[in-house]
């Protein structure tokens, strides 16, 4: 008898002293898989009372998943998704403002500035690269593209692969940066050429990568993250950043209106752009939102801000269905079956 009452206050111990959950709030994302399995288990460690129930998708995916919710929204936060993409959210009416704690750290151009309450704020950002296949390539008699105007060249026919940018962020943001570029009607001629030496368009910003270090094509246009992250485990390939300027995204966050917002849905913004955050971040990619110093990776410039075109994200937002039905209408018949 005096085991069977050890045994149950032992249990009604180990009950007491674990966390109970308050909550659980659902947050979609377009972060990288490797990135959340950095972020995710730090997050818990500071808050192991809230869970997070993580819907993870490319930023075209996330976005429509989004907009077809709007009357009846499923996520509490966004985090690291478009920020152009959160722009379009916001006319539609579903952010909800909030400031988090350390907002004031957030470099201008990286958060919303037109409302008193942000709509959304800035984690990172993410940029277009070119990854070359260094096995593949010289067996082609092929140079490694070193710019937009390189990629048009006859030598790469067929060679190319880039994401469609109507389901990936990365395709979005490569094909917004050229046509702010070169301005709209030279941008749509200069597409058309590049389309000739496209093989494929996929609909992961991530996937070029993938298949330029698996030899499947010689090179892809890519996110140049995932070209870095190739390399170093191994792959043979090398990664350029197109010299006219590479087009990039600001991965963002956003508080989704909805009847009851959960307090824990702030608790989890304020530690996103938390120092804590923002050095996890500037590990895996130098070009985060706040003064938070990192030494840049093997293959980014001193100043990696340097790679960066002038983007204009409200054009982008403004512009981005547009942009998008008339790349479709020209260019879709090359794309990745789904």
């Amino acid at each position: 008898m005096f085991k069977k009452y050890l045994s149950l206050l032992i249990l009604l111990l180990m009950v007491s002293a674990a966390p109970a959950l308050t909550a659980e709030i659902t947050v979609y994302t377009a972060l990288e898989d490797d990135e959340l399995a950095i972020y995710v288990p730090a997050f818990q460690k500071k808050h192991p009372n809230i869970k997070l129930n993580i819907i993870r998708d490319s930023t075209g995916i996330i976005t429509a998943k989004l907009l077809a919710e709007r009357d009846n929204p499923v996520a509490d936060v966004v985090w690291g998704t478009a920020a152009t993409s959160l722009l379009i959210g916001d006319e539609m009416g579903m952010l909800a403002g909030y400031n988090p704690k350390g907002i004031e750290k957030v470099r201008e151009g990286m958060k919303d500035g037109r409302n008193q309450e942000a709509r959304w704020v800035g984690i990172k950002a993410y940029v277009t690269g070119i990854v070359g296949n260094t096995i593949e390539m010289p067996g082609k008699n092929m140079p490694m593209p070193q710019s937009y105007s390189d990629l048009i060249k006859p030598i790469y026919r067929n060679a190319l692969v880039m994401p469609n940018p109507a389901s990936s962020g990365t395709g979005f943001l490569t094909v917004s940066a050229i046509l702010q570029l070169m301005g709209e009607d030279e941008g749509w001629k200069y597409l058309d050429q590049l389309h000739q030496n496209i093989a494929m368009y996929t609909h992961s910003g991530s996937a070029p990568a993938r298949m330029a270090a698996r030899g499947e094509f010689p090179v892809g246009i890519s996110f140049a993250y995932r070209g870095f992250r190739e390399r170093d485990s191994g792959a043979p390939v090398t990664v350029a950043f197109p010299a006219e300027g590479s087009g990039y995204e600001v991965e963002a966050n956003a508080l989704i209106r909805k009847p009851r917002i959960k307090p824990e849905a702030k608790t989890f913004l304020d530690w996103a752009i938390s120092d804590e955050a923002m050095a996890l971040y500037a590990k895996v990619y130098p070009i985060v939102a706040t003064d938070v110093e990192v030494a840049a990776p093997k293959g980014w410039p001193n100043d990696p801000m340097s790679v960066l075109i002038n983007n204009d994200l409200e054009w982008a937002a403004k512009n981005r269905q547009r942009i998008l039905n008339e790349w479709t209408r020209r260019y879709d018949g090359k794309s990745q079956p789904r």
